[in-house]
């Protein structure tokens, strides 16, 4: 089969699911429905991008490690490694072209630019063993089934469709809160921005519109000075 609709189709798995797997945890955490990411749509790329890594360092031959038990530590240490990189350069891309953190572990021991630190990476890396024990298998039966059934293609490609206006749409917004940060000399934290929304519109009583987290009564522009004061008030 071609290695790019098997890779289109894991990524449309693992961002589709990997979307519910964190809206669970910070369901978790905050004691709140909240919409992950900066996407709009129910899907995480990361996460696209993640499992489509696994599958792929699933298959790598580890026959070099004599001993089985080791060759199975080994590569689930490697993918555990290879979802913090992933994690480490999306986060890295948004700070230094957008001036916009996705997440923050700053107050995280041992973290680097509050980007990734040991305690994220060992959620990764048991994931990875997750997956390797528990979901590699399924993945390789819901590959042999896109074989058998291709037309499920059209349904990959409505997928990348709706991805791509929601894409085009989200960096617009982005680019905007980089102008500002920029303009500002500030650097804007994504989650805390869009709770600060949140709690000015409980604060207000205005309605809450659960996908799109920056629609609110407020003009934008109001809304980023408040954050800035806020910003610098919490910085002092």
């Amino acid at each position: 089969m071609n290695v790019a609709l098997v890779l289109a189709f894991l990524f449309y798995i693992g961002s589709s699911f990997g979307w519910v797997l964190e809206l669970f945890f910070r369901r978790t955490i905050s004691k709140k429905w909240i919409n992950p990411g900066f996407l709009t749509g129910p899907y995480l790329p990361i996460y696209g991008i993640g499992l489509c890594t696994l599958f792929l360092l699933s298959l790598v031959d580890m026959s070099f490690i004599q001993n089985p038990i080791w060759q199975t530590v080994m590569i689930v240490i490697f993918m555990g490694i290879a979802m913090t990189l992933i994690e480490y350069i999306a986060g890295l891309i948004f700070i230094k072209g957008m001036k916009v953190k996705l997440w923050d572990y700053s107050n995280m021991w041992g973290n680097i630019q509050g980007i990734i630190c040991p305690l994220y990476t060992f959620f990764w890396t048991i994931l990875s063993a997750v997956y390797y024990f528990l979901i590699q298998r399924h993945m390789i039966e819901a590959v042999n089934w896109l074989a058998n059934n291709l037309t499920f293609s059209f349904v990959i490609g409505f997928f990348f469709g709706i991805l791509t206006i929601d894409i085009a749409h989200s960096m617009n917004l982005v680019v905007k809160l980089r102008e500002f940060a920029r303009e500002n000399n500030i650097l804007v934290k994504y989650e805390e921005l869009k709770a600060n929304i949140r709690e000015d519109q409980e604060r207000r009583k205005e309605k809450i519109n659960y996908l799109f987290a920056f629609k609110t009564t407020k003009k934008l522009a109001d809304t980023l000075t408040e954050y800035k004061n806020k910003y610098q008030n919490w910085r002092k």
